[in-house]
């Protein structure tokens, strides 16, 4: 018989196996699993990553310690199948460029001997992260990351349990629908999307529904990154005047949006944001009189809480750290860190190829997760396909949870006021 070898094959077989050689033999045998995490811990999106801290410090003492919770790892401390060894996590700071994020990386496998990485927020970090885990074989774990071209580029060792840019994107395309039935007119889209992989992925999936579904986009505006002015392409979108704005920007560019659309006169008929930016409570702070009733995609919902008590439990433990409510962000990393002990500890070791092999079979039930989703369960592209979107409303101060309809608590303000 004449084995097929891929592309995959061979990087796997050669660069991989060769770099994981080279790792100390301390990496492969220890009485503490560590764990490396890697985020933007100076920059503007500083706070990004000392709220990423405080999530996975939190998810650290579920994990360290015993909680009658029914989550991964929480009853018992430690990781029974390594003898209750407890996790410990190795920070460090890829200041939201991708290649100290490499650097990191290689930092983290060969000098820190983690097992694992956790990133990375900015997606376009993660392409350079998750190249270098592959290359030592070690797994990568995608907590937040959204750009759907990141599990398809053919690593063995990227997984992802949460939703990607496509999937937000066709949930905000059924919201439109179901509020066009209803009554509603919606026929015009602006397109509003930063330069990076984020970005872009964004824009691309939202122009391909609006195509499918009927919608017409009237501005497609992709503006650099970490821009010092906007006031150009507010101008655009204030002449487009579409009945839906649909920004996909980080936090200083969405802030900087938001101020500029005030100093031009622009105020949006509708605001469904594709997170990131739209998801931080700097924002809020710093914008938050000027977009009552904006509309964001998540992937979390604190309204869960009324059905679910456990979130509630897991928020007020986060809150107790940071001084914050658990939000898209940091709660899909609460809940990363668990999926990848969970699998460390079935695997029973810190080899990365076995710990891969775990988190490949992994199967965790919705119900016991802080989220509302179906599952957690990878496909062959180390992708959860089971992992529903929702989209929450910014009224009152506070998020509320609109659609779908049977997660929503409240029906949607249109347009906003």
């Amino acid at each position: 018989m004449v084995r097929r070898i891929d592309r995959r094959t061979l990087l796997l077989g050669g660069t991989a196996a060769l770099a994981a050689s080279s790792l100390p033999a301390s990496a492969q045998n220890a009485d503490e699993i560590r764990i490396g995490l890697t985020y933007p811990l100076s920059g503007n999106s500083a706070q990004i990553g000392v709220d990423a801290q405080k999530a996975y410090e939190t998810a650290a003492e579920i994990i360290n310690n015993d909680y009658d919770f029914d989550l991964p790892l929480a009853k018992g401390q430690g990781l029974p199948g390594l003898g209750g060894a407890k996790v410990r996590l190795i920070f460090a700071d890829h200041q939201s460029d991708p290649q100290k994020g490499r650097a990191e990386a290689e930092r983290l496998i060969t000098q820190e001997n983690v097992c694992a990485i956790v990133g990375t927020y900015q997606s376009a970090v993660a392409v350079t992260v998750s190249q270098t885990c592959e290359r030592y074989q070690i797994p990568f774990l995608s907590a937040e990351n959204s750009s759907p071209s990141l599990h398809r580029r053919g690593l063995k060792y990227f997984f992802r349990p949460s939703p990607h840019d496509e999937m937000y994107s066709a949930a905000m395309f059924d919201f439109f629908d179901a509020m066009r039935k209803q009554g509603t007119k919606i026929e015009t889209l602006a397109l509003f999307h930063e330069d990076t992989i984020f970005g872009t992925d964004s824009g691309n999936a939202q122009t391909r529904l609006a195509a499918e579904r009927g919608y017409k986009i009237v501005a497609d505006i992709k503006y650099r990154a970490n821009t010092p002015s906007l006031s150009a392409e507010v101008q655009q979108l204030k002449a487009a005047n579409a009945d839906v704005l649909m920004p996909s920007s980080y936090t200083t560019d969405s802030i900087l949006l938001i101020k500029t659309m005030a100093e031009l006169g622009y105020k949006a008929n509708a605001i469904v944001a594709q997170d990131a930016g739209f998801s931080d409570q700097a924002f809020y702070d710093a914008v938050g009189d000027q977009v009552k009733g904006s509309i964001s995609r998540s992937t979390f919902s604190l309204d869960l809480a009324t059905k679910r008590p456990m979130v509630g439990t897991i928020n007020a433990m986060y809150k107790k750290k940071s001084g914050k409510d658990l939000n898209d962000l940091t709660s899909r990393e609460v809940i990363g860190l668990l999926v990848l002990a969970d699998a460390i500890d079935r695997a029973k070791s810190i080899d990365g190829t076995k710990i891969r092999d775990a988190l490949a079979t992994t199967d965790i039930s919705g119900e016991r997760t802080i989220m509302p989703w179906k599952r957690i369960k990878f496909d062959e592209m180390g992708q959860n396909n089971d992992a529903d979107p929702v989209l929450l409303q910014y009224v009152g101060g506070k998020f509320v949870t609109i659609f779908p309809r049977q997660a929503a608590i409240a029906e949607a303000i249109w347009p906003m006021t």
